[in-house]
């Protein structure tokens, strides 16, 4: 086949690898001039990586791509685009396949299913959106294995078929620099459900009705958690099937929001397996996923956490939420026009426990400007470059029994490579603290 991979990026590597075999023919197409092809491997790049797309067999699309940049200039290409969700639910060998999406929670919740299932004895992949391609579990997936998909709307946009098992958790606006509006993003999440049969299984997050909307277009069996009859909080534990798996207390992850993944996991991993040990082994130990309300270390008396994840202002807020103790809160970064009056509002609720919001990035004004409309007016703006300065802010308002919480609210691309270079910055620079 003549095969071009668009996005030469993690999932461009693997379906590389994937598609690299005897009598196929290769081209790597990126927008960015200055990717490294392998040699001898044809290659379209810069400003005219979309051209000409016709004259291929194939054509694999990267996650980041969004599709509609694909037609615009190739129209009559949407039968060759494929990606790695569609062909690892195309070819899997089993049909033990879990996929989960919202707009956070999605890779602890996956996490979570994938380690009950293992403490329960099951054979497990985990892949996805958390960070390994679909096509890389293909060679270790059998018969009798479970497969564990954490999805974004990136990758459900032109999803072609479903899994046994569909999670939606908890959806709010985001990637709107991506989608055309809040339409078409709920429109990619509710792909993951809209192939499902009756013997197929629906799970939703009780509490919100868009996450209903989005199950409902697939014909599976429409189970909610945080609600009968799936997992719930009851009498202060997390409750199915009247039984309690373990008290909210035991939990080793933080914050009220992390009660809706666990219960999202839980509601899952009973349609499969009702091993309560095997719940709570994995629900009273595992502490979260990196730059998820992290830990990082204690120095001076002041406790540092690293959520570098919360790239918008709804995580943001459920950080707030989540660290109880007295703070100085690190916000901002890349500004992609999301509402922050519910943010503003937010901080404004913990005036008595935020000491300082130093805020960073680009989005400093805007926010600043959100902020003094709400009448929360404690706040600097850091013109700090690097996180060490950034830090040495933070230093100036903490004092011992604090908490010094990064979550930024905002995506990183200003200041930093991506989310993990933001978080991997901030424990370096508090490693130097130390």
């Amino acid at each position: 086949m003549n095969i071009a991979i668009i996005g030469f990026g993690v999932e461009g590597h693997a379906a590389f690898r994937y598609y690299s075999r005897p009598g196929n023919q290769i081209t790597i197409c990126d927008q960015n001039i200055h990717t490294q092809i392998p040699l001898q491997v044809a290659g379209q790049l810069g400003a005219g990586y979309l051209r000409e797309l016709d004259k291929f067999d194939l054509i694999f699309r990267s996650n980041g791509v969004n599709p509609s940049l694909i037609l615009r200039e190739n129209p009559n290409v949407a039968d060759k685009i494929t990606t790695s969700v569609n062909e690892f639910l195309k070819l899997s060998p089993t049909k033990h396949i879990i996929g989960v999406t919202g707009t956070k929670g999605k890779g602890t919740t996956s996490t979570l299913i994938a380690k009950m299932l293992e403490a329960a004895g099951e054979h497990v992949l985990l892949g996805g959106n958390i960070g390994v391609s679909a096509f890389d579990l293909l060679p270790n997936t059998k018969p009798d294995s479970w497969v564990v998909l954490e999805l974004s709307s990136f990758q459900l946009v032109d999803v072609k078929l479903s899994p046994s098992i569909a999670v939606c958790l908890m959806v709010v606006p985001e990637h709107l620099n991506w989608h055309d509006d809040m339409d078409d993003y709920i429109t990619a999440k509710s792909r993951l459900f809209e192939h499902q049969t009756q013997s197929d299984t629906a799970i939703y997050y009780a509490a919100s009705e868009t996450s209903r909307e989005i199950a409902a277009h697939g014909q599976g069996l429409k189970i909610p958690f945080y609600a009968e009859p799936g997992a719930h909080i009851e009498n202060g534990g997390v409750t199915i099937a009247g039984e309690q798996v373990c008290q909210t207390d035991e939990l080793r992850l933080l914050g009220q929001h992390n009660w809706q993944n666990v219960c999202a996991a839980v509601t899952c991993v009973w349609q499969i397996t009702q091993n309560i040990d095997a719940f709570r082994s994995v629900l009273t130990t595992f502490a979260g996923l990196p730059h998820r309300l992290e830990f990082v270390r204690e120095v001076g008396g002041v406790n540092y956490y690293n959520d570098s994840f919360a790239a918008t202002p709804d995580a943001a807020i459920a950080a707030l939420d989540a660290i109880t103790a007295p703070k100085v809160v690190i916000m901002g970064g890349f500004d992609r026009g999301l509402p922050l009056d519910h943010l503003a509002k937010a901080v404004l609720s913990h005036k008595n426990d935020i000491r300082k919001l130093i805020i960073i990035g680009a989005s400093g004004t805007r926010l600043a400007i959100e902020l003094e409309k709400a009448g929360f007016a404690d706040f600097i703006l850091d013109p700090s470059k690097t996180m060490s300065e950034v830090l040495a802010t933070t230093k100036i308002f903490s004092v011992p029994g604090d908490a010094v919480l990064l979550s930024p609210g905002f995506a990183s691309f200003d200041m930093f490579k991506n989310f993990e270079n933001r978080g991997n910055d901030f424990r370096q620079a508090v490693e130097q603290l130390a």
